[in-house]
């Protein structure tokens, strides 16, 4: 197939003033391991913050619970952000993942136009399918926590090359996407979420708020399997302050949540 790269060249213009002067550095490379990977290493430089990482194909990249994810070359958006969050509560940390889940559907909303949803806690999924995941990974701890979170994007991928099967992409679901304007407005979308919370001193309700508004799994009926095994069915009945999923009586933090009735 003849996929268009990103242009480095459009996104490092953008990012001279407006919303990517956020970044201190965006980098875009062929061919990795793992965006999520290289920023965490580098994390211990402490001077860096702010930087997003792109990789026209990543080869040993990783979803939740360590499954693979792998990207073949510019069919999907393969990105990782590094951000320092200073004087956080750590017990705050996991609303990260949803900020950057809210700003994908809020990028995708926007730029291509399309309806996207969350799954909780932080698939992206448009028609019911998986069109995005997103990983987070404390980098280092201290007084200033860094974060490195990373999304998955497919854009151009085939039926052939969906990563499972309740996936999609754009290209299937009859979407001409330029990746580059895609990326942009993904970067800007968490840039605004992010200058928003630090500004409000890392507090979540409105941050909530957004976030239950764009949350697909409330309301419906669920299947939780929960660490150890355990699982659970009912109804999502909301999202609660600290980022859980609220079923029934229980209060879900960690686990995989899929959505019954035909849905994924």
């Amino acid at each position: 197939m003849n996929r268009a790269p990103i242009d480095a060249q459009r996104l490092h213009s953008s990012s001279a003033d407006g919303p990517l002067s956020f970044y201190d550095r965006i980098d875009v490379v062929e061919s990795t391991g793992s965006t999520n990977a290289d920023l965490v290493a580098r994390a211990a430089d402490t001077a860096l913050d702010r930087h997003a990482l792109l990789a026209e194909t990543q080869l040993t990249g990783r979803g939740r619970h360590s499954r693979s994810w792998v990207s073949p070359p510019r069919a999907q958006i393969s990105l990782s952000v590094l951000v320092r969050l200073p004087d956080i509560d750590p017990t705050t940390l996991g609303w990260l993942p949803l900020l950057t889940g809210v700003a994908v559907v809020d990028a995708l909303r926007e730029t291509p136009g399309v309806r996207a949803d969350l799954k909780w806690p932080n698939d992206v999924l448009l028609g019911g399918r998986k069109l995005a995941g997103i990983l987070a990974e404390v980098a280092a701890t201290g007084a200033a926590p860094a974060v490195v979170v990373g999304v998955g994007l497919n854009v151009d991928l085939d039926e052939s090359e969906l990563p499972v099967p309740h996936a999609t992409s754009l290209t299937l679901s009859g979407v001409d996407t330029d990746r580059t304007a895609l990326v942009a407005a993904i970067l800007a979308q968490f840039a605004a979420r992010f200058t928003a919370w630090q500004r409000a001193g890392w507090a979540t309700d409105e941050l909530a708020a957004a976030y239950r508004e764009r949350c697909a799994t409330i309301g419906v009926d669920v299947r939780a399997e929960l660490p150890g095994g355990q699982v659970i069915t009912g109804v999502a009945t909301g999202v609660d302050d600290t980022g859980r999923l609220l079923i029934g009586d229980r209060a879900v933090s960690a686990g995989d949540v899929s959505h019954l009735r035909g849905q994924y």
